[in-house]
């Protein structure tokens, strides 16, 4: 199962789940696959046409239950099933509802022995993006943001470039590389003006969508952001007042527009959430200033935080911090974290973890 795991982690199959699988026969391995894309053939569909004929009589170890239904290819069963597998251990059930256990009935029906839930954690871990998917309809957001030791993001002027050194700027781009699209404000495009692509050179990196968040529709339509719309998608979220001649014009620059719901402090973004699923967005990387990670963390969509923590001192009333709003008014109501996890990358270190409510 370990080398299953290995094997998934190979696919760039959003919005589907990566998959790995083994074939073993006497002790050996006999044949190996993964799902590499979405649409593509199925890890357990590629090690059984690697294996053949040998596949029977074979115990085959998957990191999903095989699926049973037939979607952009046929079932994964019936290739099992019909090859003469003996025995299948899968590494934990299928949370998409056509699935579900019926993937693992139909097998043992069949007469095949089945086992699930070996490295169980591991296999949920990482599959964790298309398991929320899955059980809420809700892309898996992350926060990035980068500080100084003090806690600043900037200057009181607003510089920021760079807080971070470059070995902690190349594994951003590797988190965005592993994201469907990558969320902004208004702010950092009028500030930075960023290109907001992801720059790894290895062949076959996923380029993310670009979001835009743009209340008040303040944002020039020669933004760097706009320029290669037709190559990257970019969705761009306006307020209620736009202009039907700035629709036309992001239009003819093949961004896709939404009509974001607003309230007195910004947009809806738990809303916003749903309608960016709608279009298959399953995971996204917020890489904005202390307004939308505060908005973003207050709202309660944040899954995780990756907080790049820079052995500088900035100081000054003025100099923003990473996490804006109006913040808690007392300790006891403070967001806590669980699953921390801290790293060295480069002279930076690196803070992960989860947000937690804390009663």
């Amino acid at each position: 199962m370990l080398r299953a795991l290995e094997l998934a982690r190979k696919g760039k199959t959003s919005p589907n789940p990566m998959v790995g699988a083994v074939l073993v026969k006497k002790g050996r391995i006999i044949a190996e696959g993964f799902h590499a894309y979405a649409g593509g053939p199925h890890a357990e569909v590629v090690a059984l046409k690697k294996a053949g004929n040998k596949a029977k009589g074979a115990d085959l170890y998957v990191s999903l239950e095989p699926c049973c239904h037939m979607g952009r290819t046929p079932p994964c069963t019936d290739a099992i099933i019909q090859a003469g597998v003996s025995r299948v251990f899968a590494g934990m059930k299928d949370p998409n509802k056509l699935v579900q256990g019926k993937g693992i009935r139909a097998l043992k029906a069949a007469g095949i022995k089945v086992s699930y839930g070996l490295m169980k954690d591991d296999c949920e871990k990482l599959n964790e993006v298309f398991v929320k998917f899955m059980k809420t309809g809700l892309p898996f957001v992350s926060v990035k943001t980068a500080m100084s030791l003090d806690g600043k993001i900037a200057t009181r002027q607003g510089d920021s470039q760079w807080i971070s050194g470059v070995k902690a700027r190349d594994f951003v781009h590797e988190l965005r590389s592993r994201n469907d699209a990558i969320l902004v404000g208004t702010n950092t495009i009028l500030k930075d003006n960023p290109q907001l692509t992801c720059r790894l050179k290895r062949k076959g990196v996923r380029h993310p969508a670009r979001i835009i968040l743009d209340r008040k529709n303040r944002i020039p339509l020669k933004a760097k952001v706009f320029s290669n719309g037709k190559t990257q998608r970019v969705i761009y979220v306006s307020g209620p007042n736009l202009s039907a001649v700035r629709e036309k014009s992001l239009v003819g620059k093949s961004v896709e527009i939404i009509k974001g719901k607003t309230g007195k402090s910004g947009f809806d973004l738990k809303h916003l959430m749903k309608n960016l699923a709608k279009k298959d967005l399953t995971s996204i990387l917020i890489e904005g200033g202390g307004e939308i990670n505060g908005s973003a963390i207050s709202a309660g969509i944040v899954d995780r935080v990756y907080a790049f923590i820079s052995p500088i001192l900035i100081g000054g009333h003025q100099a923003p911090g990473p996490i804006g709003g109006m913040g808690v008014s007392k300790i006891a109501k403070a967001i806590g974290m669980k699953n921390v996890k801290v790293k060295k990358i480069g002279e930076d270190l690196l803070v992960e973890a989860e947000p937690c409510s804390v009663e």
